[in-house]
């Protein structure tokens, strides 16, 4: 079987995806399992480089080259020029660049060019400053590609977690849950371990209020009225699963010992046990759609950017979970 070729866009160009993508292109042991092909600007790689005293051994290429590429690639845009922007500093061009890139990986995927995508960090108030509606990467993806059940999550051999909500503030979480949404979460975490570990995954659904509401004591009676009612819809269709269990004790060692993912009803919930056991190798992925898009779990990091001192580890995760998920 031929290696599969995986888009990575490059982000956001005034952030540290130039630079991961350079730190990417230059791994042997990726190049050795699939045929990365970063999305992006050639002119900003190679200004990236000589600013990061870094080099990279990559084709430059156009989209009629793809199908013949055997070995690391750029797919220049042409879009953005350094002169243009300033590293570490965000703006409508860095963040309409970053949008045309998604959408073109997306493209390519779908007409079969590639066989996955794995995105760079967006800045999502640059996107919105260069005309951008959509929110985030998640909300991009399920719109060009028509998915209508889908959700975010985030794999790692530490800890996975799936949200519910994402992009929201705390005040609006309980009005976003439904016993539909939270059932279809559940689903979407259960297709995709199952494809992943092989056998039925064991899942935890966490409760919404504090202690899980005990008992209605907390909240308003969320769990009760639709948590539970989409964990035993889910138990009804076999799978196995926990919950609602109390969040501050749900991601204790000896609870992980037994979990292979966890639904969340909100971004922290998630986010945070994800970020503090796994930064460095939690993998984002939108589940539910019909391409494989997995993403790396941080920022643009405009602090550090163009200084050589961005870490790849969560990007070449990210490919090595896209080369899984596709085979």
């Amino acid at each position: 079987m031929s290696k599969p070729r995986i888009a990575v866009t490059m982000g956001d160009p005034a952030g540290i995806g130039p630079e991961i993508c350079i730190d990417l292109l230059n791994d042997p042991d990726i190049s050795v399992q699939c045929i990365p092909i970063v999305f992006g600007d050639w002119n900003v790689l190679q200004a990236c480089a000589d600013k990061t005293n870094k080099s990279f051994v990559a084709s430059k290429i156009s989209l009629s080259e793809f199908s013949d590429i055997q070995s690391p690639a750029v797919f220049d845009h042409a879009i953005i020029d350094p002169p243009n922007f300033t590293p570490g500093t965000a703006d409508a061009k860095t963040g309409r660049a970053t949008y045309d890139y998604i959408t073109s990986a997306i493209l390519a995927t779908q007409a079969g060019k590639v066989q996955a995508v794995a995105t760079c960090p967006a800045n999502k108030e640059a996107m919105q400053a260069g005309g951008v509606t959509q929110p985030g990467h998640t909300e991009i993806f399920a719109e060009h590609t028509g998915a209508v059940k889908f959700c975010m999550a985030f794999f790692s051999d530490v800890i996975s977690c799936s949200l519910v909500t994402v992009h929201c503030g705390y005040s609006e979480v309980p009005a976003l849950l439904s016993v539909d949404r939270i059932y279809d979460v559940i689903s979407l975490t259960r297709k995709a371990q199952q494809k992943l570990l092989g056998r039925e995954p064991r899942l935890a659904v966490c409760g919404l209020n504090p202690h899980a509401g005990e008992n209605g004591l907390f909240g308003n009676n969320e769990e009760e009225n639709l948590i539970i009612p989409a964990i035993e819809k889910a138990r009804a269709e076999g799978m196995e699963l926990l919950g609602p269990l109390p969040p501050d004790t749900a991601f204790t060692a000896s609870n992980r010992k037994s979990i292979d993912a966890y639904v969340c009803m909100y971004h922290d919930q998630a986010l945070i046990p994800v970020k503090a056991l796994a930064f460095e190798d939690a993998v984002n992925v939108t589940l539910g759609l019909p391409i494989v898009r997995t993403s790396v779990d941080h920022g643009t990091a405009l602090d550090i950017a163009w200084q050589g001192k961005a870490d790849p580890s969560s990007l070449k995760s990210a490919v090595r979970l896209a080369i899984r998920m596709c085979s």
